[in-house]
């Protein structure tokens, strides 16, 4: 939704002319009409001057996380949210790494790797260390898609590991800017209005690698492991200590429902949301602030071994407040989620059942049956609240100021 204001001075002849063009967006415009009486062919006087200011400024979140730790899921949950599902541009490079919906826009920080895949293995870098991405073209992208103008974003080609020529990106309603370091520059840090962090533990992290790369990509065991341990130090030194700044964090360990269980099929997963957020309350369970342990197993909820715990309560989190909602266990039968839902409370539904549908829509979707796929859907839905809210406030702010 666009905001105009318009400001005249002087006094308008009728005799005047007006004229405006809109740039490549369509957004962020200043447009200036100077209205004139013409006096002889050669002179022309200004008698009054209209300035309109279009503004529709993009609003940006972040989602940080190691490779193969669920970041595309989470942006086809986030974008059904929206309504549509997110495709690659139309007409554009086949191997464009970007998603575009009608309200979202996700762009893979990859793309602004400024070494291609020959360049690191001669540098010895890795794609996490900072010396292999350009920050200021990132940061300077961002700023200026969140202002409303339009960019040529690179493209970083993950099948040839080259840098391919640039795409057009249009700045759109939400900017989801996901990849590895969206919180590690400060200056882009400062750009978002709200981060997610997808903290996989390396215990979940070596299970599902081992299931996905040995079970679909014939890769053996050791170097599984080997590749593992390559990353971590870069992992260790760059990307992890990103969650500190997240205001929401989910969290992925093992289940303490069975123990010694290393399979990493039944998980623990926890939402860490911070307080003090301006427009993202924290959901909470049954009584806000309140420590809750809670079996819900029963005649409502239909639960084969290990069961499900669910836990909620204050804690701090690298110095800050936080609200921890906890789910271990998975679920038997997702219609019956909304039993769950019903005792959850700030979880910025639009009508009852909201969270149990979008989980039902997606049951295909990895992490459906437990809590990854459950307070991924409900940030989501915390997204699209904030969002609202953002809009609201900035429909206000020029009217105020007219006022005054």
């Amino acid at each position: 939704m666009a905001i105009c204001a318009v400001h005249t001075s002087g006094q308008l002849n009728p005799t005047c002319t007006f004229s405006s063009s809109l740039g490549l967006s369509g957004q962020k415009q200043q447009q200036v009409a100077v209205f004139y009486k013409q006096r002889s062919s050669s002179s022309r006087r200004s008698v009054g001057v209209s300035v309109i200011r279009c503004e529709q400024e993009t609003i940006v979140i972040g989602l940080a996380a190691d490779s193969g730790c669920g970041k595309s899921t989470f942006m086809r949950r986030l974008t059904s949210v929206f309504g549509g599902g997110a495709e690659p541009p139309k007409g554009g490079n086949p191997d464009s790494n970007t998603l575009i919906s009608d309200t979202t826009t996700v762009i893979c920080l990859d793309d602004y790797h400024s070494l291609d895949r020959t360049g690191r293995k001669e540098k010895g870098v890795t794609a996490l260390d900072p010396r292999a991405n350009d920050f200021d073209l990132m940061y300077e992208q961002v700023k200026a898609i969140k202002e409303g103008k339009a960019v040529q974003k690179p493209i970083y080609n993950h099948v040839s590991g080259l840098l391919d020529p640039p795409e057009l990106i249009k700045p759109p309603k939400i900017l989801v800017i996901e990849g590895l370091h969206p919180m590690y520059d400060q200056r882009v840090r400062d750009l978002l209005d709200f981060s997610i962090y997808l903290d996989i533990s390396n215990e979940v992290k070596f299970a599902w690698k081992i299931q996905r790369d040995m079970a679909e990509r014939g890769h053996s065991l050791e170097s599984i492991k080997a590749s593992i341990e390559a990353r971590k130090p870069d992992f260790d030194a760059y990307i992890d200590p990103q969650k500190q700044y997240a205001d929401a964090v989910i969290e992925v360990l093992p289940t303490q429902l069975i123990p010694g269980d290393n399979e990493g099929k039944v998980l623990r997963v926890r939402l860490i949301m911070k307080e003090g957020v301006k427009y993202f309350n924290p959901v909470y369970l049954f009584d806000e602030g309140s420590t809750i342990s809670w079996i819900p197993c029963g005649r409502k909820l239909t639960c084969s071994y290990p069961g499900i715990k669910f836990n909620y309560g204050p804690d701090t989190y690298f110095g800050n407040e936080v609200s921890l909602l906890e789910m271990d266990g998975q679920f038997d039968r997702l219609d019956e989620l909304i039993y769950v839902e019903s005792h959850l409370s700030n979880i910025s539904t639009k009508f009852y059942g909201e969270v149990t549908q979008q989980m039902l829509k997606h049951s295909d979707f990895p992490g459906s049956n437990n809590g990854t796929g459950l307070f991924q859907t409900i940030v989501g839905l915390k997204i699209r609240d904030l969002y609202e809210q953002l809009i609201a406030a900035r429909a206000k702010t020029p009217v105020e100021a007219t006022k005054a």
